[in-house]
Parts: C-alpha cells; sequence; structure tokens
C-alpha cells in the first residue's frame, strides 16, 4: 500500500490532460478527470445542460477565498454528488443534488473547492467526509481581486 499511492500520484503528474481546462485529482486510490471552473463565468455555468459525464470525470470549483459556498441544480439535468472541499484538502461535506433543482446546498464549513461527480460516485467508491482530495493546487486559484460571491440564501 505504501507503494500504491506514490505510484498513483506519480501517474497523475504524468498524465496528459484531456483539456487544456482539465485537472487529474486523486481521492484515496481513484483518479479523477476534472474540468476546472476557476471564473465567475465558468463557476455561473458549471455542469447546466449537460446530459452526461464520464464515470471518473467531473467539475472542480476553484474559490478565490473559502466560504460556505451553496450550489444548486438550475438547468442541470444531471444527478450529481458534491463534495465541498476545505483549503487543506480535506472533504468537508458531501451532498447529493436532483436535477433541475432550485434548492440551494451549502458546506457545512468554509471551503475553497467543491467537486461535483455523477450521483452516487462518492459513495460507490468509499469516499467519505474527511478524506483528502490529492492534487488541487493553489496555482489554479483565481487573483485575490476577483469578487467572491456564494449563492443567495434565497431561492429565485
Amino acid at each position: 500500500m505504501k507503494i500504491a499511492r506514490p505510484l498513483l500520484l506519480l501517474v497523475l503528474a504524468c498524465s496528459p490532460l484531456a483539456h487544456a481546462g482539465d485537472l487529474v485529482l486523486a481521492i484515496g486510490k481513484h483518479a479523477i478527470s476534472a474540468e476546472v471552473a476557476d471564473t465567475p463565468a465558468a463557476r455561473e455555468h458549471g455542469l447546466m445542460q449537460r446530459t452526461r459525464l464520464c464515470a471518473d470525470c467531473g467539475m472542480i470549483f476553484v474559490f478565490p477565498t473559502a466560504a460556505r459556498y451553496g450550489f444548486w441544480m438550475k438547468n442541470t439535468p444531471l444527478p450529481i454528488a458534491i463534495a465541498f472541499i476545505g483549503g487543506d484538502g480535506r472533504i468537508v461535506n458531501i451532498v447529493e443534488m436532483q436535477p433541475y433543482s432550485l434548492d440551494i446546498h451549502y458546506a457545512q464549513a468554509d471551503s475553497q473547492y467543491a467537486l461535483e461527480m455523477n450521483s452516487g460516485w462518492f459513495a460507490a467508491h468509499g469516499v467519505n467526509t474527511g478524506d483528502t482530495v490529492e492534487g488541487l493546487r493553489p496555482g489554479i486559484a483565481p487573483k485575490s481581486g476577483e469578487p467572491n460571491r456564494p449563492l443567495p440564501n434565497t431561492q429565485k
């Protein structure tokens, strides 16, 4: 097991990215290809209008500062699971979200990242609160002057 983790990290570091905006992440022994949403426009659009994600693909939302961000499923036909992640890479909480729902799901503690995957992905892979997401690079975070706008606490 001691060899498996460094080997996985080496593979991840050497893996080509599928798109310029992708990032290869790891949770335990599981590799994830994550599209990066690190601008206000990219975070606002997220996975809207998507009809599918590959089995180990997702979207990582990167925020300029840690806060209790909220997510909804407006215009999103996919059922999605979201993991809110602190600046230290540890998963704060995981929430299952239903297609097209306007219910807002919040991080339970300040989070710098949020990782969206297919519904049930985290449970199926034994990923839980407190697990660490590896491969998050501080360099992908937006400039510090970017506005920090969590979703409002009211539904529209």
